[in-house]
């Protein structure tokens, strides 16, 4: 459909269309203008000719005074009997073409008479036909023409937007030092474009600052309440207390230490990827060893296997805040949706994954899972529903890729690959 094609092409093709429309209505015309005018000047001159034989030549007894490609014809004279092929022509002018032969015959009716002027008109056929030809010629020279002039006026029109579209494409508009677009366009229809552009932009970036600083300021004022949980729960620690009281603070330092990581973690999505935090500087095997020492406890006490499998040694570096948080967050998934059976986190080379025996993951919320505030139809525990959008958040900003599939005997299996980091 022609609103399919691209804007470039459909400005040539209107301009095409408007090209053979408007000449071909002009050589239309120029095709029923000269037939008209050859059938009034000719009928005219047969006429006045036929009337002339009539009124002079034949009442003086002298033969009719007519050019060599004209012949008169007369139903009441022998010696200018009308041809069998011109008998039954109605009165008046009438064209008559026979092969490559054309004659234009006048006929007058005079008391029950015919009267007949026949004129040879092969000539002038040949003339018409070669002004037809060259109005043809000129009608598809002007096509083209409107077709180069049209590639070259849509080329021009669309020169700017095309402009506009790689600037908006390729440059960094979020960056608050980027200049604007507008200025660069004159005060058109694309100028205003770009102003929009510049608004819609501008109001992005605020956006975007005003959430990075929100992050930021939060991260920052909650490290010091953190601190002071920490410390009071490493003071208690010391105190004469009952074996309730040890599980309940041993529960609230594990809470303050999954909060500083947090902490941590938003703080360094709310920093440009360049800065020093986004050093690569542990290994999978180091980071998955101090998981399993912080989890495995958990596992125990809900009554749930553990295994952690090494299938294959892994060379690579990675941001220890982001791949702490997005395996903590999977094995946390995998402590609060198994009742039974075990969990198990492998380690292979460029990725890890965890398998569990819960409830499993109906497929067509395998990508539903992964948005923020969107929990399983089964939810366990009083989370909102934004770990798995977080790790989503950290695996997309690393080049790293994240897939669930279920498991043969039941349960979801966790994939992170590492091999995509950029």
């Amino acid at each position: 459909m022609l609103s399919k094609q691209p804007f470039e092409r459909r400005i040539i093709i209107a301009f095409v269309l408007m090209t053979v429309v408007v000449s071909g209505l002009f050589s239309r015309g120029i095709v029923v203008v000269v037939h008209f005018i050859e059938e009034y000047l000719v009928s005219e001159e047969l006429g006045r000719e036929l009337q002339q034989v009539l009124d002079e030549d034949l009442k003086q007894g002298r033969p009719p005074r007519l050019d060599a490609s004209t012949q008169f014809f007369a139903s009441d004279l022998a010696e200018y009997a009308i041809p069998e092929r011109y008998a039954g022509l109605g009165e008046g002018f009438t064209e008559i073409e026979a092969g490559d032969e054309a004659f234009y015959a006048y006929v007058k009716e005079i008391d029950g008479q015919t009267y007949m002027l026949v004129q040879d008109q092969s000539e002038f056929e040949r003339h018409e036909q070669a002004l037809f030809d060259v109005v043809l010629a000129g009608f598809i020279l002007t096509v083209i023409i409107s077709w180069v002039l049209g590639l070259i006026m849509a080329r021009k029109v669309m020169a700017p937007l095309s402009r506009l579209a790689q600037q908006v494409r390729h440059r960094d508009q979020l960056h608050p030092l980027a200049p604007p677009l507008a200025p660069g366009y004159p005060n058109d229809e694309i100028g205003q474009l770009a102003a929009a552009f510049d608004s819609a932009l501008g109001r992005l970036h605020q956006s975007l600052e005003r959430e990075r600083l929100f992050t930021s300021d939060v991260s920052h004022e909650l490290r010091t309440p953190l601190m002071v949980i920490a410390t009071s729960c490493e003071l208690l620690h010391e105190a004469p207390l009952g074996q309730r009281e040890r599980e309940q603070l041993a529960r609230i330092g594990r809470a303050c230490e999954e909060m500083r990581g947090l902490v941590q973690t938003f703080l360094q999505l709310a920093r440009d990827k360049n800065q020093s935090a986004f050093v690569d500087s542990r290994s999978l095997v180091s980071i998955a060893d101090e998981q399993v020492n912080r989890w495995k406890p958990l596992f125990d006490e809900k009554g749930l296997g553990f295994q952690y499998r090494v299938e294959g040694q892994d060379a690579g570096l990675y941001n220890p805040t982001f791949l702490s948080t997005v395996m903590a967050n999977l094995l946390r998934n995998a402590l609060h949706y198994t009742e039974q059976g075990a969990v198990c986190l492998v380690l292979e080379p460029g990725g890890f994954r965890v398998e569990d025996s819960g409830m499993g993951i109906p497929a067509d919320q395998h990508e539903h899972i992964f948005q923020p505030f969107v929990r399983g139809s089964q939810a366990r525990g009083e989370g909102l529903g934004l770990g798995l959008s977080l790790v989503k958040r950290i695996c997309a900003r690393q080049g790293w890729v994240i897939a669930v599939r279920d498991q043969d005997g039941g349960g979801s299996c966790f994939s992170v690959s590492l091999n995509e980091a950029a």
